[in-house]
């Protein structure tokens, strides 16, 4: 934990998606609210069918939607900070990256996960 799953529309440019997930990943270890690198885990998920509002046609606007899902425990402080962080990574990674002719929405969600949650590692 944590699990970070990136969502974005096809009308979004990623150049280099391994990056971005190698961005956030960094910026939230950065953040030492973590034991270890290797328990973050992000995943790039793309968005085939997507409508911002009811009549963007021309699919001129589109977003990014980032979910942080992390075991209960931290404060609403550092919840909200980490979602800040996140959200100043992705703009400053993907801005520049852009044509120009599309306005995107950026969202970061941090989801807390029930104490059930439960994982195992193995050698494969």
């Amino acid at each position: 934990m944590p699990h970070v799953t990136v969502q974005a529309t096809p009308n979004i440019t990623i150049n280099r998606p391994e990056r971005l997930l190698k961005k956030l990943n960094s910026c939230l270890w950065e953040t030492g609210h973590f034991d270890k690198p290797q328990a973050i885990k992000a995943r790039l998920l793309d968005v085939k069918t997507f409508l911002v509002g009811i009549d963007d046609d021309q699919q001129q606007e589109g977003f990014i939607y980032l979910q942080l899902r992390l075991m209960p425990g931290r404060s609403q402080q550092i919840r909200d900070d980490l979602a800040e962080k996140l959200l100043a990574c992705l703009q400053q990674e993907l801005d520049e990256q852009q044509s120009g002719r599309v306005t995107i929405q950026y969202c970061v969600e941090v989801v807390e996960l029930s104490a059930a949650y439960s994982k195992v590692s193995v050698q494969a």
